[in-house]
């Protein structure tokens, strides 16, 4: 029998929730897995960025251009039966925050932040750590109530049971790298130190557990032992996070001499970004996945990476590991790179080739063949 898949993609306001949807509906024939036609429901800006397929059927309801609690209310009331009436045999939910209780449902896990307790104890007594704790009961709630969970890595997958128990259905599928990145290398030739300084690219949004004002300190460090480097932060933020890494600067480069702050850069302007960098390095110490890791492995950049999360599972033996609330770890790691030719040409080699497996075609099938799955077994 063939399925109507049904995509609640309401909450898809990230880029990784964009990007992902984009990913599985480009590249991808859900009619090869019994799938005959497929309803997104989203606000309009994203509806317009998909592509027009026969079996794609985009819904655009007002109350998504509203607050957020018009949102969430047309979820939990509207949507299910809006999915009855479209004849759906299942509904994807890309967001476990979802309070939509149709049923079958696949429900995507993609948030770490409120299932790590040392991650939350960063925001002390505050808003924004009641509103992750809050998170963790209605996402925890709607993985319990759905027929079947994606996770986007085997450590995410471990971490989140532990306080959900352990889940009904649930399988494992990473998000894929765009073809801009797949296609991609890294253009710069390595400098020799009289040219110009050595590029080191951070690609993240500031926050807490993002550590943006500790590789300025190992940044600081390595010019003080004699090495030409120049940092790069591409992501831009607010908040304490963004605080401490101003501070920082001041502190380390009041001058604007090595560190750049270039603010957020679109996504199809990361490609080139990327290109133009000698190093990466990620310093993020809660990931469900991390999606910047996998482009910079697609284009081949030698990388030194936080020890922490998924990042090992992701990168495994393509990059150099570092403590990434530890200053001096982080510089080690990044000088072994500078220092070694040979371990720079491996690493970066590893690791675009372990990026081969990140596919949006392979993360498009496999989503269909679960959703096929898990609505033949009801």
């Amino acid at each position: 029998m063939s399925l109507v898949v049904g995509i609640d993609a309401s909450r898809n306001r990230s880029g990784g929730a964009k990007a992902h949807l984009l990913g599985i509906l480009n590249d991808s024939d859900p009619l090869a897995h019994g799938i005959r036609e497929v309803h997104v429901w989203s606000y309009a800006s994203l509806l317009a960025d998909l592509p027009n397929l026969p079996w794609l059927i985009k819904h655009s309801p007002p109350e998504l251009e509203q607050s957020l609690p018009r949102q969430v209310w047309w979820q939990y009331r509207t949507l299910p039966n809006e999915a009855r009436k479209h004849g759906c045999s299942i509904l994807l939910n890309t967001d476990a925050g979802s309070v939509c209780r149709f049923r079958p449902a696949v429900t995507m896990s993609r948030d770490m932040l409120s299932y790590e307790p040392g991650e939350i104890r960063r925001f002390g007594i505050s808003r924004a750590r009641l509103r992750l704790l809050l998170l963790r009961v209605v996402q925890s709630q709607s993985m319990r109530f759905a027929d079947g969970v994606i996770f986007l890595t085997q450590y995410a997958a471990g971490v989140i049971q532990q306080t959900t128990g352990v889940l009904r259905r649930i399988v494992v599928i990473p998000h894929g790298v765009g073809r801009a990145f797949a296609d991609s290398s890294s253009r710069a030739p390595w400098p020799p130190e009289a040219t110009r300084s050595i590029r080191c690219l951070y690609v993240s949004n500031a926050a807490m557990y993002k550590h943006q004002w500790i590789v300025v300190q190992a940044i600081a460090a390595l010019r003080s032992r004699g090495l030409d480097i120049e940092l790069v932060l591409a992501g831009g933020g607010t908040g304490r996070a963004a605080r401490l890494l101003e501070r920082e600067i001041e502190r380390n480069d009041p001058a604007g001499r090595f560190v750049k702050c270039l603010g957020f850069v679109p996504h199809d302007d990361l490609p080139s970004l990327l290109s133009e960098a000698d190093l990466f390095v990620f310093a993020s110490s809660c990931e469900n996945m991390p999606n910047t890791l996998v482009e910079a492995m697609a284009i081949g950049l030698p990388i030194a990476c936080s020890d922490r999360g998924p990042m090992p599972e992701v990168l495994r033996d393509g990059g150099v590991y570092f403590d990434p609330e530890d200053a001096e770890s982080i510089a080690r790691a990044i000088e072994a790179l500078i220092r070694d030719p040979g371990l720079r040409m491996s690493v970066a080699k590893r690791a675009k080739g372990l990026s081969g497996q990140y596919s949006w075609a392979r993360c498009a099938a496999e989503t269909w063949s679960f959703l096929k799955a898990v609505s033949d077994s009801r």
